[in-house]
């Protein structure tokens, strides 16, 4: 490796104080972010990769996959959605559309929607917003851990009608979401199709809360201060690796410095199934 390249980023050791594994040597994590990072092989049933994997993040607009999810429940035996419903969903899957989960967030009892997910799928660490902030849904704290636990009930365990949607929309991921944020960083930068994902993004553009705000709210326990970009879905035929990173980037960090510290990070893992592809000139 370069030495330049030494110098920007540092491979992930035990000194950063978060949990690895054994296959954690070749990640590289550049200097001043905090990641949680998780790759489950579906073939195996093993992970490939955890790193910092039970540390709680801010959830951004990951939590919007609890959101539709919530939406669907109840909907058996055929699951079948009004149009309207369907259309705000769509755009909430594949544009990361805040709209959209305001609208079902307050709808479905904010937190509540959240609580009622955490007990139907065992998530472990995934919680509702600081009570400051109960109409901010993106402040919901989850961990990679989890995320994987529920792209894994959507492959598994979901019923087929749901599978097919939610899943379905995350491979139509378009590039940009509705409030004009690029969303094909991480796990679309770094690997060729099929993929599927749904991405996240806090603290480069926050409407509606201040520093200040975020500050007071970070004793919660989840960082509210940092800009957050998560990477979050699936990588090859079959769905066969799900990938979730989770990151928090040092105050005052670029949109674009931020997606090429998260597209080196996901180049660096071990993704089975997965195609790399080739960085831009």
């Amino acid at each position: 490796m370069a030495t330049a390249l030494v110098l920007a980023f540092l491979v992930v050791s035990v000194t950063t104080g978060v949990a690895r594994s054994a296959h954690s040597a070749a990640v590289v994590m550049p200097a001043g972010m905090t990641a949680g990072v998780a790759v489950f092989d579906r073939r195996t049933g093993a992970f490939t990769e955890r790193v910092g994997a039970d540390r709680p993040f801010r959830s951004a607009s990951v939590v919007k996959l609890l959101i539709a999810l919530d939406v669907l429940w109840d909907r058996g035996p055929s699951y079948e959605l009004p149009p309207q419903d369907r259309a705000r969903l769509e755009v909430m899957l594949t544009a990361s559309d805040d709209d959209a989960a305001s609208h079902y967030w307050a709808q479905r009892g904010e937190s509540a929607l959240v609580t009622r997910m955490v007990s139907r799928l065992g998530l472990r660490s995934t919680s509702g917003p600081p009570p400051e902030f109960p109409g901010y849904w993106g402040y919901s704290a989850i961990t990679a851990a989890d995320t994987v636990r529920v792209y894994r009930y959507l492959l598994d365990s979901a019923p087929g009608p749901v599978r097919e949607f939610v899943m379905g929309n995350l491979r139509r991921s378009v590039p940009y979401g509705t409030d004009g944020f690029f969303q094909h960083f991480g796990i679309p930068a770094a690997f060729e199709r099929p993929w599927a994902v749904k991405q996240g993004w806090s603290g480069f553009t926050s409407p509606g809360s201040t520093p200040d705000d975020r500050r007071r709210a970070a004793v919660t326990g989840i960082d509210l201060v940092r800009p957050a970009l998560h990477t979050t879905g699936t990588v090859g035929d079959g769905d066969r690796s799900i990938v979730a990173v989770l990151t928090l980037q040092p105050v005052g960090t670029s949109a674009d410095a931020a997606y090429a510290a998260v597209d080196g990070l996901v180049r660096s893992l071990p993704v089975p199934g997965a195609t790399p592809r080739r960085p831009p000139a």
